[in-house]
């Protein structure tokens, strides 16, 4: 488990309406880590934010997290269904 993943689970269950529904996984792909934030679709929205404000914010926590570590990350948003 990386601190990039963690980092992202904290911001999340912080902004989300329920925090429960709130998983955070993590991959290795092509040489870099890919964390995958799911999210109910009501919370989702509100993570995004107005006009990717607060995605864009998120993603980049987690290259500079990433980076701290030696590693590459990017940061993948999922509705769960």
């Amino acid at each position: 488990m990386s601190r990039a993943r963690d980092v992202v689970e904290v911001i999340a269950k912080a902004l989300a309406d329920h925090p429960d529904a709130v998983r955070v996984t993590e991959q290795a792909h092509r040489g870099q880590t890919v964390v995958e934030l799911f999210m109910a679709p009501g919370d989702l929205g509100r993570v995004i934010g107005r006009q990717g404000r607060t995605a864009a914010a998120m993603r980049t926590i987690v290259n500079a997290t990433a980076e701290l570590e030696g590693q590459r990350a990017t940061l993948e948003f999922r509705d769960e269904q």
